[in-house]
């Protein structure tokens, strides 16, 4: 009951073809080492500022999936004014990894893309209960479809996204983003382990479910230093100004949580309310 999720932020900033080079080999590094955690199937996807993004997942292992020349054209396209880059790999616990449409990461009416590891247990009890539109078996579809839900005017109402959380039950952890407010990310901290690193020269988050692989990819001496997290956390990423974000609890059915906002300003915790 585990999946691989790695991914890549990118602040604001005109980046040399080698410094996009460079970000580009720390994804495809992480993704490799990321295959332990789900050797059934693997895709990425890249969004950009214009809202413009690409998806390539299969039913592989991903050294078996990074020979394929459509991962080499997928990654190539995520030029300047690249976003965010998402990677998962994955190992089933509902619906086949022989159905692609089960695979990550998923894009959900035609305009929220997002990835997940864990399982939810009632998710074919939420879509009905949502009266959520579906084309997958696998139960991540559930936390994207809700996201979808939640959009106003492009952009995810955190508020009433948090709502639909509450009514999961299971383990979980995700990354996902709006095409429609494509320099905002949404990170997704539950129950599942999820680790970041920033580093500020190059303007930059890497990501992983695994901190050992971010160890091997980025030691300390290459500058990336840890972004202080918790878990059952609801992070807002924006890439013009990517140090000050802002983090906020959430729960999920059954479990408990904290109450409050908090703003992350150059990863030093500023609470705006007192937790309750």
């Amino acid at each position: 009951m585990k999946c691989g999720q790695v991914g890549v932020i990118f602040g604001t900033k005109d980046r040399s073809q080698e410094e996009r080079k460079y970000l580009k080999w720390v994804f495809a590094y992480l993704l490799l080492l990321s295959e332990r955690r789900g050797p059934h199937a693997t895709g990425i996807a890249y969004l950009k500022q214009d809202g413009e993004h690409g998806i390539f997942k299969r039913p592989l292992p991903a050294s078996e999936y990074v020979k394929d020349k459509a991962f080499i054209r997928t990654l190539v396209k995520a030029t300047g004014g690249t976003t965010w880059l998402a990677g998962h790999t994955r190992w089933p616990t509902q619906g086949s990894h022989l159905d692609n449409h089960n695979n990550q990461p998923i894009l959900v009416g035609g305009r929220l893309i997002g990835t997940h590891n864990g399982h939810l247990t009632n998710a074919d009890e939420l879509f009905e209960r949502l009266d959520l539109p579906r084309f997958a078996e696998v139960d991540s579809e559930v936390i994207f479809r809700m996201a979808d839900a939640a959009l106003s005017d492009g952009r995810i109402d955190l508020a009433a996204f948090k709502k639909h959380l509450a009514l999961c039950r299971g383990m979980m952890s995700a990354v996902l983003a709006s095409k429609l407010d494509p320099k905002r990310v949404i990170v997704i901290k539950g129950n599942k382990p999820l680790e970041l690193r920033y580093h500020p020269e190059h303007r930059a988050i890497a990501y992983a479910s695994d901190p050992a692989y971010l160890d091997v990819a980025l030691p300390p001496e290459t500058g990336w230093a840890e972004i202080p997290t918790r878990a059952m956390s609801l992070m807002t990423f924006d890439c013009d100004d990517l140090p000050d974000f802002a983090s906020q609890p959430f729960r999920l059915a059954g479990g408990r949580g904290r109450a409050g906002f908090q703003r992350f300003t150059g990863w030093q915790i500023q609470p705006d309310e007192q937790d309750q």
